[in-house]
């Protein structure tokens, strides 16, 4: 059972998401939010912008982007993958790298200028690590609602409010989005329920482990579920209104003021692999499977799961972009309600990081015309 409520619908999504449906039945920064960034100067130098702008780029030299999980067909991942394999980058003079990696331990490495790019799970996530000496610049926010979900077995509660006095099994750490949306239903942590760390990573497993919930992405956990025939309960923070983001792409705030046109290139490149990943999601779930395979899949991901992955990713992305706006803006007031709600909600018991303004608004907003499509040189 899912548990559901009205939200925004893009009519857009529609053709995508048939498209995409169809191929899973086939496999079985401190910046000022006033910034503003102007559109390449085009000619047919360096693949179309104009021979300055391309020599810029180029003095960067090699660029690398770390994912934040393999190459899954996940935003703010698949989007940049599409972008590399179609040649964008290299129509904007910028040679860009793609390695592996994982959302947590890229931080370290954007700071250290090991890797210029990544993508992170949510704004929450760079306010932690903004903690421990580095800054950072979110340039791209494909989703803002929270990626994070909650299961509790078939025989289990059908309210959050049953699930007063029980375990829910963490990996690793209990998502900020499922903090606040037991708080909104009258659940604090650390009092009123209780956390178990889990091994692995298996859904199946650890849903029968005797637990009462386990903490989920909604577009990878549920699908290996419904996979293996077993039935669920879920409950989305969406649907209760809890703030929340996921799908940044992100640099440091001195790899953006040393080489800001590579950052709005970047980002350039990467909405528009967003608008072929959205316009034909199989097709782009094939390219991250092929990176997937070809750096060595240790997390054991697959077709059919990256076409689950990516048909929920891209519904949640479209659902929580506000009308008439393209994918991808940065939005100053989604990140301060998700810090906000977070704070009330005790996210932090010993302290909640200081709100800064990590963020940029220009590189995605000037990347689109006024008919909301990517400028394209």
């Amino acid at each position: 059972m899912t548990r559901t409520s009205p939200r925004r619908r893009r009519t857009v999504a529609a053709a995508a998401l048939t498209a995409l449906a169809l191929a899973a039945v086939a496999c079985g920064s401190d910046d000022s939010s006033s910034d503003t960034t102007a559109a390449p100067a085009t000619s047919e130098a360096g693949g179309g912008i104009d021979a300055a702008r391309c020599d810029t780029n180029k003095a960067a030299g090699k660029i690398t982007y770390s994912s934040s999980f393999d190459f899954a067909a996940a935003a703010s991942i698949v989007d940049v993958v599409v972008a590399k394999d179609k040649g964008y980058f290299d129509d904007l003079c910028l040679d860009v790298d793609l390695v592996p990696g994982f959302s947590t331990s890229n931080y370290p490495l954007v700071t250290a200028g090991t890797a210029q790019f990544s993508s992170a799970g949510n704004f929450t996530e760079i306010l932690n690590f903004s903690q421990t000496g580095g800054e950072y610049v979110a340039f791209v926010n494909y989703g803002k609602e929270p990626i994070e979900a909650l299961v509790t077995p078939e025989s289990g509660a059908t309210q959050l409010e049953q699930l007063d006095g029980k375990t829910i099994g963490v990996k690793g750490d209990l998502p900020p989005s499922i903090v606040a949306l037991l708080a909104e239903h009258g659940l604090s942590r650390g009092t009123d329920y209780k956390e178990i760390l889990l091994d692995g990573f298996d859904p199946v497993s650890q849903l029968a482990s005797g637990i009462d919930a386990l903490p989920v992405y909604k577009s990878n956990e549920p699908g290996q579920l419904d996979r293996a025939g077993v039935s669920y309960h879920l409950f989305d923070p969406a649907t209760d209104d809890i703030p929340g983001t996921f799908g940044i792409l992100y640099t440091s705030k001195d790899f953006y003021a040393e080489h800001p046109t590579v950052v709005e290139d970047f980002a350039r490149a990467a909405l528009k692999g967003m608008e072929d990943a959205i316009a034909d999601p199989a097709g782009a779930v094939k390219l991250s499977v092929a990176r997937i395979d070809a750096a060595g899949n240790q997390n054991y991901l697959t077709e059919e799961g990256e076409t689950f992955r990516w048909k929920q990713e891209l519904q949640a992305v479209l659902d929580s972009t506000p009308e008439g706006q393209p994918v991808g803006l940065i939005d100053p007031d989604v990140f301060r309600a998700e810090y906000d709600a977070y704070v009330a909600a005790g996210v932090w018991p010993d302290g909640a990081p200081a709100f800064t303004e990590s963020f940029a608004t220009g590189p995605a907003a000037a990347a689109y015309g006024s008919d909301g499509k990517v400028i394209w040189p």
